[in-house]
């Protein structure tokens, strides 16, 4: 067979797979659209940057969670995934989780939160309509993953602003979330050796330290509580009641 342009070897040839890294390009599609690559073992992946990563419209859906809420809408509560969709689910999982760290590899911090958010709604989706128990647990693990990489995200693109009070009220905020799932999963003593968690409590410091933050209101008030010292408590808690209070 004579080599011609669907010959994928000089494409690999002059893109080399990295063993242990990510690599990520953007670049224009033959129609002038903007897609993700990921040089992977095999070969290349190839993402859609808008709508699904594979380009697909399930149903005319812009994804296939779209498409299964509207299913569910028209069923009520009772509605459970069959198996098609499961697998279905399990597929729109993967491809979102390889764009978001396409997202992160180039710095597009406000698409990895978007991607994110798409992924932890299918979550909640997937886990209200299960089939199975073990099924959608297999998903639930990773919340706390992605959770990660959004509040991580939040707060580079406060950062970038640049707004460091705002990145660590982003921090603090994520910790608090994911503490409520560590809690809901009956897994609270794990919380303090998470990974994540110490992560992100390694990126606050960091943070603190470099843009030489003061302790937050939410500290103060913690501390005035600590020492007794209610009037100063109360002064505390009116400030940060008020709207954009949290400085």
């Amino acid at each position: 067979m004579s080599e011609g342009p669907s010959q994928l070897d000089p494409i690999l040839a002059e893109w080399r797979y990295s063993p242990g890294q990510i690599l990520v390009r953007q670049i224009q599609g033959a129609d002038g659209r903007e897609v993700l690559q990921m040089r992977v073992d095999l070969g290349i992946l190839q993402l859609e940057c808008t709508g699904r990563p594979d380009g697909v419209k399930p149903e005319g859906f812009a994804t296939w969670y779209d498409y299964l809420a509207s299913l569910a809408l028209e069923e009520g509560r009772s509605y459970r995934l069959d198996e098609a969709n499961c697998h279905e689910v399990d597929r729109e999982f993967y491809q979102f989780y390889h764009r978001r760290i396409c997202w992160l590899n180039l710095k597009r911090y406000p698409e990895v939160v978007n991607d994110a958010k798409h992924t932890l709604a299918l979550m909640d989706f997937s886990t209200a309509h299960s089939p199975d128990p073990e099924w959608s647990l297999m998903h639930e693990q990773y919340r706390p993953f992605v959770m990660f990489h959004m509040i991580q995200a939040n707060a580079l693109i406060a950062l970038a602003d640049p707004n460091p009070a705002q990145a660590i009220e982003s921090i603090d905020h994520g910790l608090k979330e994911l503490a409520q799932v560590f809690a809901k999963h009956d897994a609270s003593e794990h919380f303090e050796q998470d990974a994540f968690v110490n992560k992100l409590r390694e990126m606050r410091v960091s943070i603190t330290e470099h843009h030489e933050l003061g302790p937050t209101l939410t500290e103060q008030l913690a501390e005035a509580i600590a020492a007794e010292n209610y009037e100063l408590a109360a002064e505390l808690r009116d400030r940060k009641d008020r709207p954009g209070g949290e400085k």
